[in-house]
C-alpha cells in the first residue's frame, strides 16, 4: 500500500506541466484583471460569514439504540433538538500574496451529553509563490486533502452527515500541518463557481496537492516523531453544458491510539502505533439538472478484533453514491436527492479502534426559498455493526426520518 501511494504521487506530478501548459496558453487570450489590493489597509479587506444547523432526528424512528458517534450525537435514544453546527468564519485576502482563514465552532459536541462547546476548526494561512497565487503554501489547522465530500463545505453538503467510509480516514476532516497547492487560474475560478452557483461544489483545494500533517487529527498533539503524506488530484472539466471533476488521493502514516481512549483489558501492540494508509477514487458529475457523485476508498489501520480482544492493522474498503436533481421552481430551489453507502473497518478515532460494518440508503429533499435559508428532509435506512471490547457483538438497524433547518449569512 505505500509503494501505491508513493507512486500516486510520481504519477499525479506527470501530468502538471502539460496541464499548465494548456492553460496558460488559454490565458493568452483572456484579459485577465489584475487583483489589486495595494490600496487598501489589511483590516478591509477582512470579510465575515457563517452558518447555524439545528436539527431533529427522532420522527418515526424505529430503534432507539441505533446511533453514529461519527456522525450526529443527537442519533438514539435521549435525543432531543440539537445544534449540529454554529460557525462564524473570517477571512481575508490581506496581502496580494498573503490570505488568511479562521473558523471556530460555537457549538461543538464532544459527547452526547456534552454539547455547545467552543472549538477551533480552522486557523491557517495561504502564502502565494507568484501574482496569481496559482502555487500556494497553506500553513496551520485546515481540512487534509483527502476525498471530495470531505473537502466540501457542511454549509452546502447535501447529505446531513458525511459518509463513514472517507470521513473515518480524519475525523472533523482536519489537521494541523503544510500543504502544497496547484491549480492554474482558469482552473481556481471553476472551482470557486462550482460553490457560488449552488452546484455544491468542494471549494478550491488545488489540481494538486501535496502535505505532512501530524495525523493526530485536529485539536489534537502530535504522539510520534512521524508525520502523514497526503497527496491529491482532482480537475475539474467542462463538457458543453456539464462539468465534471474526477480525482484520485492517498495517504500514509502512523496513528498513535491514546490510552484514555482504550478499555481496559484490551490488547493492543507496545507502543500504540499503527499502520494508517488509504488510497481513494472520486467522480463527480456535477447537477446540471442531474448530478451523481461518488467516492470509494481502501487501505489498512487500526481495528478492534473481537476473536482476540485485540486491536490489530486490518485492511478497510468503502464509498458511497449519490444521486441529486435540481429544480428552480418560483424562485425556490428544490433538491431531491438519495444516497447509498457501504463501509467495513475500523474507526481509530472512536473506543477501541471500534470495528465497523455499515449498510445505508438515504432518501432526502433539500428546499431553498432563499440563499439565507434551507430546511431538508431526510430518512435513513441504517444497518449497522460497531463493535469494540464492551459490545463485542452489536449489531443495530432502523429507519428515522430527520429534519434540518440551515442559516446561512
Amino acid at each position: 500500500m505505500k509503494k501505491k501511494i508513493y507512486l500516486l504521487v510520481f504519477i499525479t506530478l506527470t501530468p502538471l506541466f502539460l496541464i499548465s501548459q494548456i492553460d496558460s496558453i488559454k490565458e493568452k487570450t483572456i484579459n485577465i484583471k489584475p487583483n489589486n489590493i495595494s490600496d487598501k489597509k489589511w483590516y478591509e479587506s477582512i470579510s465575515i460569514r457563517g452558518y447555524t444547523q439545528v436539527r431533529y432526528n427522532r420522527i418515526l424512528e424505529t430503534n432507539p439504540k441505533l446511533n453514529c458517534e461519527q456522525c450526529d450525537k443527537s442519533w438514539g435514544d435521549n435525543g432531543g433538538f440539537f445544534i449540529r453546527r454554529m460557525r462564524i468564519i473570517f477571512y481575508g485576502q490581506i496581502n496580494k500574496r498573503v490570505y488568511f482563514y479562521i473558523q471556530p465552532d460555537l457549538a461543538s459536541s464532544p459527547s452526547s451529553d456534552k454539547l455547545h462547546f467552543a472549538q477551533l476548526r480552522d486557523a491557517y494561512f495561504d502564502v502565494g509563490f507568484d501574482d496569481k497565487n496559482e502555487f500556494r503554501l497553506r500553513i496551520g489547522q485546515s481540512k487534509v486533502p483527502f476525498g471530495f465530500e470531505n473537502m466540501q463545505s457542511s454549509q452546502n453538503r447535501l447529505a446531513l452527515d458525511r459518509n463513514d467510509a472517507l470521513n473515518s480516514a480524519v475525523s472533523n476532516e482536519r489537521d494541523l500541518g503544510i500543504f502544497f497547492y496547484w491549480a492554474p487560474q482558469k482552473r481556481r475560478e471553476l472551482f470557486s463557481e462550482l460553490v457560488k452557483s449552488g452546484l455544491k461544489g468542494s471549494g478550491d483545494y488545488g489540481v494538486f496537492a501535496l502535505g505532512a500533517f501530524n495525523g493526530q487529527t485536529a485539536n489534537n498533539p502530535e504522539l510520534n516523531n512521524t508525520q502523514h503524506i497526503v497527496s491529491r488530484i482532482s480537475y475539474p472539466f467542462k463538457i458543453k453544458n456539464q462539468i465534471i471533476e474526477a480525482g484520485i488521493q492517498g495517504y500514509t502514516g502512523d496513528f498513535v491510539l491514546t490510552k484514555s481512549n482504550l478499555s481496559t483489558g484490551v490488547k493492543t501492540n507496545s507502543n500504540l502505533n499503527y499502520k494508517d494508509e488509504r488510497i481513494a477514487a472520486s467522480l463527480i458529475l456535477y447537477p446540471k439538472p442531474f448530478g451523481l457523485q461518488a467516492e470509494y476508498n481502501m487501505g489498512r489501520g487500526p481495528e478492534y478484533n473481537k476473536l482476540k480482544d485485540s486491536i490489530e492493522v486490518r485492511n478497510l474498503q468503502g464509498g458511497y453514491i449519490l444521486l441529486n436533481y435540481q429544480l428552480n421552481y418560483k424562485n425556490h430551489l428544490i433538491i431531491p436527492f438519495t444516497r447509498f453507502q457501504y463501509y467495513q473497518g475500523g474507526k481509530k478515532h472512536e473506543k477501541d479502534a471500534r470495528s465497523y460494518e455499515v449498510k445505508e440508503l438515504e432518501i432526502g429533499i433539500e428546499w431553498q426559498p432563499s440563499k439565507q435559508f434551507e430546511l431538508v428532509f431526510m430518512y435513513t435506512l441504517s444497518d449497522r455493526r460497531f463493535e469494540d471490547f464492551s459490545k463485542k457483538n452489536n449489531f443495530q438497524n432502523g429507519n428515522l426520518l430527520r429534519i434540518q433547518a440551515q442559516l446561512n449569512f
